[in-house]
């Protein structure tokens, strides 16, 4: 690569143990340059420059899109690849049933074969970086050694990059190491390891998205989730979004969901008209670190400084906020192209010409935008972007929800009893597959608190770490579950979603500030008659009862089934989650 190694090198004194760390490196991968990144603006767009200049990168309609580039990665690599995705741990158990394990000796000996040469020709690239506002004591550092001057990009965009990395690594002597190289995209010499005891990531063969972009999920969630019960803290896969009603009083909520379940679009969520007054903020959109603060409260910071987002089914329609958002400045992968140069994917007006894969569109070769087609973005470029979101103390949250998708069984809202039940709630999160995903409708998929491809530990401590939280907040948020996907006999959804579930949201937070009561129920507390604000929807009584109604024998069944999921964590699992579990039994029998 023509590019000089940067003035930036100099700062390898800062931390000696970064800089060793890359001596290292360098003398196993033998790369023909050793590049410094310093995340400047001239960086990335010197880099951008000579990726478009080489082909790698296609300039889109400076017009319409301006600011704007197509990436194409390999067909060969399009998504995560959960199935050689390991947590790497002295013990097996510590992994637990919810990871793939390899023993950390036997991971390092792989990997180290895999590196061994591999950026000859190539540039390495040294992108120290901030998950979290920079002044934040929350916040975490790391280091990610790559040959991609793509991830480059990404990270500059998805990260705090630079020299204020390396000076808060020098001051904390800490930080995450994460080794990446695209290798030859070959698919049988594809691994992501994770060391959560060495606070190390290993990945070869992959140039996609979370498995390269080693900031995201390997360290905002795996790693750091581990970090997180070492410390005292929880790293989620959550939003993280603020409400204004219209008394002026602004709350905070973090909510998980499972793919497909709406989380992009409630932390970009726009008030519909029909609710005048209400203003909502987004803080992140895929991931919260939460602390307890002095005051007993939960305090979350959004780690990520961009959006890292799936392109088909955005629109103006579906996500204003997003769609607005990547009007510029954008880089886009793996979607199609329009005769006007311009980015396309399903959901979009006009017609695609040029598929992702830069062939003439022909819908006999499938659709013309990868289903996993992203487009990364900073976060600022949201007309809903809260500055908040860079305030070192974080926000304090009122509410945690969790979501799943379920035709018949779960209600539009209820809310737990207790922490300890809200905890079990999380941990029964599950989504029923649709036919399009898997051939099979009404299949139910686990996936407790939305980590399910995350946590980096066993999912037993796991909760037994989230209960030790909440006894030690006195004042903690209220928990709850949303459910925007109950369907009736027909398959036609009883309730309108999108901005209408600011009505649900409204609810919780007057449950959060006491102003309104709850009915008691077997699974929890739902809306009382009435207390629901449906002025406006075209909804009737009964198709409201139906979306609250608890039905006994499908929940006794749910709770069976349920049970013998959480017998699978063996000695791990807390006596307090069963306890929970039979209470629910209980009273569903009663």
């Amino acid at each position: 690569m023509a590019t000089a190694p940067h003035t930036l090198a100099s700062l390898s004194e800062i931390s000696k143990n970064v800089a060793d760390w890359v001596a290292d490196v360098r003398a196993l991968t033998l790369p023909d340059k050793l590049y410094w990144c310093d995340g400047s603006q001239l960086e990335f767009q010197r880099l951008r420059g000579e990726l478009s200049a080489r082909g790698e990168l296609r300039e889109l309609n400076q017009k319409t899109f301006p600011g704007c580039f197509l990436y194409r990665s390999n067909p060969n690599d399009v998504a995560r690849v959960e199935q050689v995705t390991y947590i790497c741990t002295r013990s097996k158990d510590d992994a637990g049933p919810n990871n793939n394990w390899m023993e950390p000796a036997q991971a390092h000996a792989k990997m180290r074969e895999l590196f061994r040469g591999c950026m000859q020709g190539r540039t390495l690239y040294v992108v120290p970086y901030i998950m979290g506002p920079p002044d934040s004591p929350y916040s975490r550092c790391g280091v990610e050694i790559t040959d991609s001057p793509y991830v480059v990009l990404n990270m500059h965009i998805m990260t705090r990059t630079g020299r204020a990395a390396l000076e808060r690594i020098a001051t904390e002597h800490n930080f995450v190491r994460g080794l990446h190289s695209v290798g030859d995209l070959n698919p049988a010499r594809r691994f992501i390891m994770q060391f959560p005891e060495e606070l190390a990531i290993e990945s070869f063969g992959s140039g996609y998205g979370g498995n390269a972009l080693l900031g995201k999920k390997c360290h905002a969630l795996r790693i750091a989730s581990w970090q997180a019960r070492t410390e005292g803290w929880l790293a989620e896969h959550m939003l993280i979004v603020g409400l204004q009603n219209p008394r002026g009083e602004t709350h905070y909520l973090a909510a998980a969901f499972p793919s497909a379940c709406g989380k992009t679009n409630l932390s970009m969520l726009i008030p519909p008209d029909s609710l005048p007054g209400w203003k909502v903020f987004t803080i992140g959109d895929d991931i919260a670190w939460l602390q307890p603060g002095r005051d007993g409260r939960l305090w979350a910071i959004n780690p990520e400084a961009g959006y890292f987002g799936v392109a088909p089914g955005t629109n103006a329609k579906t996500n204003r906020n997003a769609y607005e958002t990547i009007r510029h400045d954008t880089l886009f992968t793996n979607v199609a192209l329009t005769a006007e140069n311009e980015p396309w994917w399903e959901g979009l007006d006009g017609q695609p010409v040029i598929d992702w894969q830069g062939r003439a569109y022909d819908p006999r070769n499938g659709p013309a935008a990868q289903a996993n087609s992203r487009f990364t973005v900073a976060a600022a470029q949201n007309p809903a972007y809260s500055r908040a979101a860079e305030d070192p103390r974080g926000v304090p949250i009122s509410a945690l929800i969790f979501g799943g998708r379920r035709r018949e069984l779960t209600p539009l809202v209820y809310e737990a009893r207790s922490w300890a039940h809200g905890v079990l709630i999380g941990a029964s999160v599950a989504s029923e597959t649709t036919a399009a995903a898997s051939g099979q409708v009404g299949v139910v998929r686990r996936d407790p608190m939305a980590m399910k491809p995350f946590c980096g530990y066993n999912y037993g401590d796991y909760w037994a770490h989230w209960l030790k939280i909440g006894a030690a907040l006195k004042n903690p948020p209220r928990i709850f579950h949303v459910n925007w996907f109950r369907q009736n006999a027909a398959g036609k959804y009883l309730w309108p979603g999108f901005g209408e579930n600011l009505r649900v949201l409204a609810w919780i937070l007057e449950r959060c500030t006491g102003r309104t009561g709850a009915l008691e129920t077997p699974i929890g507390r739902l809306p009382e008659r009435g207390d629901l604000n449906t002025h406006g929807l075209d909804i009737s009584a009964e198709t409201l009862a139906e979306l609250n109604s608890v039905p006994s024998e499908p929940w006794r069944k749910e709770i069976a089934e349920f049970r013998e999921y959480l017998l699978g964590y063996g000695a791990r699992l807390p006596e307090a989650m069963l306890a929970e579990l039979d209470e629910v039994a209980r009273r569903l029998k009663d």
